[in-house]
């Protein structure tokens, strides 16, 4: 073993995956746009309970983040300016469905990669739905890089991965510049659960090219305010990334007060029995 071996150590090389190559140019795309960032908390207390019970009672598990994406996609399809994007230079085009992006990790030839997954209609489906359409995501075969959900573009993916990398990103270029292309193969929305891979609380900061993005935190027990009274609550880190090139700050807080709303009411979740 020579000197500099012996400094350096064992180490491993391994070859990027082609899966991640997608995410990338999309998130590279999104240095041009100016977003604006809030780090807020919501208190999810009354939610979990009600879930804790719907599962005991019904012995179904209903996750977490399907509830989450259930509150979003309401609070947006109310607010619609939060997840509207550009038309040209001169148009601002906005959507009454809300189709929302999320990583579900997968493991594919060996390697452990999160793949997107874009959700339809949120606004319109109940809690159970979405969970659904997230567990038979987690479920799918998978082949290389590919959209999970979304077999006709899975041939177009295998070869856009293959391009070099500046034709990759003059295309995504191109792409981006047709709002209603970048809804079907994106959504609108996109929200990276942290929660789901592992326990963390803070306010981490994703980067995206979606109008609208979330990333979700952890969540941790402390002192709130419920009727005058000081009780011990559980509170969920959020960080959201507005768009400012199509929203501006009155709408974008009147979002995230319905938001706020829906999520401690524990919307969407009485109506499960």
């Amino acid at each position: 073993m020579t000197k500099e071996e012996e400094i350096i150590g064992s180490y491993k090389i391994s070859k990027f995956p082609k899966d991640r190559i997608p995410t990338l140019d999309f998130l590279s795309i999104g240095d041009n746009k100016h977003y604006v960032k809030g780090l807020i908390e919501v208190d999810v207390t009354d939610g979990r309970q009600l879930i804790n019970d719907y599962e005991k009672e019904t012995n179904l598990k209903i996750s977490f983040t399907a509830w989450l994406l259930k509150c979003i996609g309401t609070a947006a399809s109310e607010f619609k300016e939060v997840h509207s994007m550009m038309k040209g230079k001169r148009k601002i085009i906005s959507f009454d469905d809300v189709d929302i992006s999320v990583p579900v990790e997968r493991v594919t030839k060996g390697v452990s990669v999160a793949m997107p997954v874009v959700l339809r209609k949120v606004n319109v489906k109940d809690v159970k739905q979405i969970h659904e359409e997230i567990r038979l995501a987690q479920k799918e075969e998978v082949d290389g890089a590919t959209v999970l959900g979304e077999s006709s573009i899975k041939k177009w993916v295998k070869l856009y991965t293959s391009l070099p990398k500046s034709i990759r990103r003059f295309l995504i270029k191109r792409l981006m510049k047709n709002p209603l292309r970048v809804k079907e193969l994106m959504g609108t929305i996109m929200v990276t659960a942290i929660g789901m891979f592992g326990r963390l609380y803070g306010w981490p900061i994703p980067t995206t090219s979606h109008p609208l993005a979330f990333a979700i935190g952890g969540i941790t027990k402390k002192p709130g305010v419920v009727k005058d009274k000081i009780e011990i609550r559980e509170f969920l880190t959020i960080t959201v990334l507005f768009n400012h090139d199509v929203v501006d700050g009155a709408p974008a807080a009147r979002f995230i007060t319905k938001l706020k709303q829906l999520i401690e009411s524990g919307f969407g979740l009485i109506e499960l029995k």
